[in-house]
């Protein structure tokens, strides 16, 4: 890989140039032609880790930019997704940007685009262009559909892949499908592309060659739908839509406590189902009863089995029962709503600066064990439409 530091003013903010440069991939440089989720989540995580991620943007920017305005002035989706990078606003119909770009390219290590099918092709950065003139390059194409098959130039956001893939078919009520309240086919796509991208690095570093990989919304989804595409197919089942409630295990779902609100809870063994029975439920003639006795038994028989739960939960206070089903080390969960998230005791928060201030987001999902005894992890900062477009056309100036 080529030594490209970090530099603080444009990649950096709130962690040191000798912090940034501490990370597994500081000396990575990341080119992408990305917009709205799936590419930009892919390159925020490389940026976390220490990547210099250039975002080129064309004029006007990336769409997300203009979802909304919640987040200090800016785009939730925008801020969430685009820490850490910089931003360079560039024509690809331009000649001297389109050399501009290609400079840059030379010089880099991963190239990851998500733009409109054919759109990266026609602006001569295609990944068969690339990777000929550059045999160390790591190309990753993020689309809906895929390179191949009837769908291959169809445009596709995420409900619609959510549609498509059978994933509404199975969330939601019975009365109705429904969507994911998140992108979920965005977030698969983007976090397949990271994991793809850093075996590609991991590949390279052994033999000096890089690869062009492929990744779809489509795809992903599919293969989240792996169990119940195959219980379809091989028992001809089709899971229903049951809220929140498991298809195929019982007891777990949603049940009413005393004074108001629902717990959640789950049994996933039957070691878990005769404590709960024994000793949460205090019924422990439950165990012994055949409609009872196995999971397929409890799931057919959800109905009388829900009815024994509701009877004891009902006549009991919250702070009793989660107490008896923690004693217990029975799972359960509060259904909370997004403002009891804000207030969530395990939910952790970092500072990230935006163009119009500060802003806390939610910290990143992995830490480093012993994390505890070191510095916190630091942001850098979100950066503004075409804030780093001088400095790169200086940099890679011929």
């Amino acid at each position: 890989m080529l030594p490209l530091p970090v530099r603080g003013e444009e990649a950096g903010g709130r962690g040191s140039d000798a912090t940034s440069m501490a990370q597994p991939l500081a000396n990575v440089l990341v080119v992408s032609f990305e917009q709205a989720v799936a590419a930009p989540l892919t390159t925020a995580r490389l940026a976390d880790a220490g990547a210099r991620v250039i975002k080129v943007e064309r004029s006007g920017g990336d769409f997300a930019r203009h979802y909304d305005t919640a987040a200090g002035g800016e785009s939730a989706f925008f801020v969430w997704l685009n820490r850490g990078k910089e931003s360079a606003e560039l024509d690809f119909k331009n000649a001297a940007d389109a050399a501009l770009l290609h400079r840059i390219l030379a010089r880099a290590d991963v190239c990851v685009q998500n733009l409109a099918p054919g759109a990266a092709e026609r602006a001569g950065l295609g990944s068969e262009d690339l990777r000929r003139k550059h045999p160390r390059l790591i190309t990753c194409d993020i689309s809906g559909y895929g390179e191949d098959g009837p769908y291959r130039d169809m445009r596709a956001y995420d409900m619609l892949v959510q549609a498509e893939s059978g994933l509404a078919s199975i969330t939601g009520t019975p009365e109705a499908p429904g969507r994911i309240g998140v992108s979920a086919c965005d977030i698969g796509a983007g976090l397949n592309a990271l994991a793809a991208i850093l075996q590609a690095l991991y590949a390279r570093e052994r033999t000096g060659v890089g690869a062009a990989l492929a990744v779809s919304l489509f795809d992903g989804m599919a293969d989240w739908m792996t169990v119940p595409l195959l219980l379809y197919e091989h028992t001809g089942s089709v899971l229903p839509r049951t809220g929140l409630t498991h298809p195929l295990i019982a007891p777990y779902g949603a049940y009413p406590v005393k004074g108001g609100g629902e717990l959640l809870i789950s049994v996933q063994n039957e070691r878990e189902w005769r404590r709960f029975a024994e000793s949460v439920l205090q019924r422990p003639e439950l165990v012994a009863q055949p409609e009872f006795r196995t999971n397929a038994a409890r799931v057919e028989n959800r109905a009388a089995l829900d009815r024994e739960i509701v009877a004891v939960f009902a006549a009991l206070e919250r702070g009793p029962l989660e107490q008896r089903l923690r004693s217990h080390r029975i799972a359960y969960g509060a259904i909370n709503t997004v403002a009891e998230l804000a207030r969530h005791p395990q939910l952790r928060r970092l500072p990230v600066d935006i163009p119009g201030g500060e802003i806390n987001l939610v910290a990143p999902p992995v830490r480093v064990r012993g994390e505890g005894r070191k510095p916190a992890p630091s942001l850098r900062p979100v950066p503004a439409l075409g804030q780093h477009t001088a400095a790169i056309r200086a940099e890679f100036a011929e």
